[in-house]
């Protein structure tokens, strides 16, 4: 035996402006937990020996952006304040134009320009359909002021990722 629908279900059925025609419910992506996030962002080298507790911290403030094909992510030369994770998909990296490199998921990049809100220094164009992670300069630079283990760990993160791009072992 089924039921009918209440009134207040209807109501959310109902097209606007169209009686009481059933409105078709649009499909919609899983919402990504919190956990998924910190789990993204472990994996990001710089903040490998963050504590869990800096990383629920971050993956509550971190969303999901999506891309096509085409679309440009980041473009060097103007200013940014994100860093990206990516979760799927792949990208082509250009500097001055010239492929230098591609990122695919568990890759991340805008570490640079979160940190310092500066410039970036590459372009990176979506090849396939992309899902990415973004966390905000903001929330690193409200980390960095009240949490200093973050800090001194974030900032061993930065050397790391400087000595592995430089191939610098001095």
């Amino acid at each position: 035996m089924s039921m009918s629908p209440t009134f207040p279900e209807m109501m959310l059925l109902r097209e606007p402006g169209k009686g009481s025609k059933p409105a078709r419910q649009p499909e919609q992506p899983a919402k990504r937990t919190r956990r998924q996030n910190e789990v993204a962002l472990a994996g990001v080298p710089l903040f490998s020996g963050i504590s869990r507790r800096h990383l629920r911290t971050l993956a509550a403030e971190a969303d999901v952006q999506v891309f096509k094909p085409g679309q440009i992510i980041v473009e060097e030369g103007m200013p940014g304040e994100t860093l990206f994770v990516v979760l799927e998909g792949q990208a082509k990296v250009t500097r001055k134009k010239r492929k230098v490199g591609q990122v695919v998921p568990g890759d991340f990049f805008g570490e640079l320009s979160a940190i310092d809100g500066g410039e970036r220094s590459a372009s990176v164009v979506a090849e396939t359909p992309m899902s990415l992670l973004r966390l905000f300069r903001h929330t690193l630079v409200d980390m960095v002021k009240s949490e200093p283990d973050f800090s001194t760990k974030l900032l061993d993160g930065i050397v790391a990722r400087l000595r592995q791009i430089s191939g610098a072992g001095l």
